[in-house]
């Protein structure tokens, strides 16, 4: 074998070699990255997870409104991403704790009992008006000593979590998606399609609850978002129970 022969074949080696240490390379860092995205979402391969949204007022049958079928296709495309599965349910079929399977609850507690139990039950500091009458609280969020009202199509907010209760329930988060108006869930939901990576780099696995706010929904729909606090302390330390009135009786 001659010196060109010779470096011709080296040459060969040495880029196959190249390009099997990059495909290794690439191998790698893509599983650590799924890795670190089936352990945000509770999610490990063939994990089973449940979408629970709101049922229409229709009829019976379960009928979703648009912006949440929009929420529901963006949270699809990130369990299908992991690997898992997913079970759509009703509210007001949800039976179940927490911990066995990741949820994601999407909608409002004026509409969707199941975000009222969780609200109750996980972020005691968080109220929502849900008065049914039309008004300036209607729909506003009250957490810890903070109001935030709602101005339709001008600007809206919602609240997105990631809950863990303990250990002992289990490994599995509950998301909760929980928007003013139907199209700041789809809102919420996108927020977190959009920036889970930093909000694991950031929150890791654990709990966390932002206040998000969506500017002029009515020309930019669900897409621009502001991220305004961190409301995690706040939301979960119960609010102080209202002082009853008393009534004050003049001696005659």
């Amino acid at each position: 074998m001659n010196d060109d022969v010779r470096n011709i074949v080296l040459g060969v080696v040495a880029a196959g070699i190249s390009a099997a240490l990059g495909w290794l390379a690439r191998t790698y860092l893509w599983k650590r990255r799924l890795r670190r995205k089936q352990a945000f979402f509770g999610l490990p391969e063939n994990a089973e997870s449940l979408l629970v949204v709101n049922r229409g007022a229709g009829g019976p049958e379960l009928t979703v409104m648009r912006y949440d079928v929009f929420a529901l296709l963006e949270l699809a495309a990130l369990i299908k991403d992991c690997h898992a599965h997913a079970q759509i349910i009703p509210h007001d079929a949800a039976r179940q704790g927490f911990g066995e399977r990741t949820e994601f609850c999407v909608g409002g507690p004026a509409s969707n009992r199941r975000m009222a139990a969780h609200l109750a039950s996980l972020l005691p500091g968080v109220r929502v008006n849900t008065d049914a009458e039309p008004g300036p609280e209607r729909g506003s969020f009250q957490i810890g000593s903070e109001r935030y009202q709602v101005e339709p199509g001008k600007e809206e907010y919602a609240l997105l979590a990631r809950i863990t209760v303990g250990q002992s329930q289990g490994p599995r988060p509950v998301f909760l998606f929980c928007g003013q108006t139907a199209i700041t869930n789809q809102a919420a939901t996108r927020y977190l399609a959009r920036n889970h990576e930093r909000l694991s780099r950031k929150h890791g696995n654990g709990s966390f609850v932002l206040l998000l706010k969506i500017v002029n929904s009515q020309a930019y729909g669900p897409d621009v978002v502001e991220l305004v606090a961190d409301v995690t302390r706040a939301a979960q330390t119960a609010l102080p129970a209202p002082t009853p009135a008393r009534n004050s009786h003049r001696a005659s």
